[in-house]
């Protein structure tokens, strides 16, 4: 339990403008991310280059978001959070124009870099926010809140991109990207207090992260949390990277039907987080995060047996795909509010590991999803099934409660 000098007001104190504001900061991800991957071909096109190296102008992104995230919250630590995150939005802002004018296809992947970059350091700051002002069930709710309501920008950002290559072209995203930095700015100036005051900050140099880092990574509750976390990205970026291939190729769904069935899983994480915010305080975090990997799970089985004796069935991939975003909607969230929750000295440093592992992890497994080719979902639900067996591990074994009370 936190001192009482440290104790954060409940949630209903924190203002709805900096919820809202953290909302805004965690969608650049997904907004930069399921934007920009409809132009890939007319990326490809234009720059005469080939596919797989337009597809590691994501891999970059990726990069630069678990770096941004490992680098700017020890740094928020050391300096406070209200000026970095100023710093970060504006990065992520100038880094969008790159993208907009770039030249060449070299260019725009050191550019989504730096995006990428930008956009991590401006998320783990706002998550550490949170962390400073809320505890407890309080900061689960909150953080469920953020996931849920944040939810509804993997809904529409295939959409908006999908507008945006029709109307003009796929320059514009990246304009329209940099507008939004510009609003993301705004509201760090005007909305996000200084929530780290002077004597709760961490002096800075190397050695103190290196203090800092070790500290976090020696709990093993924290580990784990973070092993349950991360091992559910395994699933949800080989469903993000070989979905298509599925729904379109394997079973002839237009891009429009795809579009709206990957809203509709999106929607389905987003009513699930909303759900744990609900029962946070009131139901065991543990309980909702295992439920939820027993339903990833579940979704691994049941899209392996498709693939392999009934060649992946349209009503067994979008059913094993919902159930799949319902569980990351369970267990990604609280996994993260328990992760930060065992480490609250480091608040900055823990959500920079936590999003370092996330997204070094996405990287990693978005290129192994396809593996098989276009043609099988094998190599998915075997992802599937190696993420929920990863964290489940990392609950029971790593996680586990110090005593019955855990």
């Amino acid at each position: 339990m936190l001192p009482t000098t440290m104790r954060a007001p409940a949630v209903s104190a924190l203002p709805a403008t900096l919820v809202a504001t953290v909302i805004f900061l965690t969608a650049v991800a997904p907004l930069a991310t399921d934007m920009y991957v409809p132009a890939f071909p007319r990326v490809s096109a234009e720059f005469s280059t080939t596919a797989s190296a337009v597809q590691l102008t994501l891999t970059t992104f990726f990069a630069g978001m678990g770096l941004g995230q490992l680098v700017g919250g020890p740094f928020s630590d050391q300096r406070g959070r209200r000026l970095p995150l100023v710093a970060g939005t504006l990065l992520m802002t100038a880094a969008s124009v790159a993208c907009a004018v770039s030249p060449d296809i070299g260019i725009l992947m050191l550019a989504r870099f730096l995006q990428g970059f930008g956009g991590g350091w401006a998320m783990v700051i706002g998550r550490a926010v949170i962390v400073d002002l809320a505890h407890g069930p309080q900061l689960v709710r909150v953080l469920n809140i953020v996931m849920g309501i944040g939810g509804v920008a993997p809904i529409i950002s295939p959409l908006l991109g999908a507008v945006i290559l029709q109307l003009t072209g796929w320059r514009v995203t990246f304009w329209t990207l940099a507008a939004l930095g510009i609003l993301m700015t705004l509201c760090a100036l005007f909305v996000v207090p200084e929530s780290l005051p002077p004597e709760k900050r961490h002096p800075g140099g190397l050695a103190e992260f290196g203090r800092a880092a070790k500290s976090v990574l020696s709990n093993r509750r924290f580990v784990g949390y973070v092993m349950v976390a991360s091992s559910a990205f395994i699933a949800l970026f080989a469903y993000v990277a070989t979905s298509a291939f599925i729904l379109q190729g394997m079973n002839g769904l237009s891009p429009v039907m795809y579009s709206i069935v990957f809203a509709a899983n999106a929607g389905g994480m987003t009513i699930a987080a909303l759900l744990s915010a609900r029962l946070a305080g009131r139901v065991s975090t543990r309980k909702v995060i295992f439920a939820g990997q027993l339903l990833a799970l579940a979704a691994g089985v049941a899209m392996l047996a498709g693939a392999l004796w009934w060649a992946t069935p349209l009503l067994v991939a979008m059913g094993s795909f919902f159930a799949l975003m319902v569980a990351q909607g369970l267990i990604n969230t609280n996994g993260g509010a328990l992760a930060s929750a065992e480490v609250p000295g480091h608040p900055g440093t823990s959500s920079a590991v936590l999003g370092l592992v996330q997204w070094t992890t996405a990287g990693i497994v978005a290129p192994l999803a396809g593996l098989g080719g276009e043609d099988t979902a094998v190599p998915m639900a075997l992802l599937m099934i190696g993420g929920a067996l990863l964290s489940i591990a990392g609950l029971l074994v790593l996680a586990r409660p110090h005593n019955r009370q855990g």
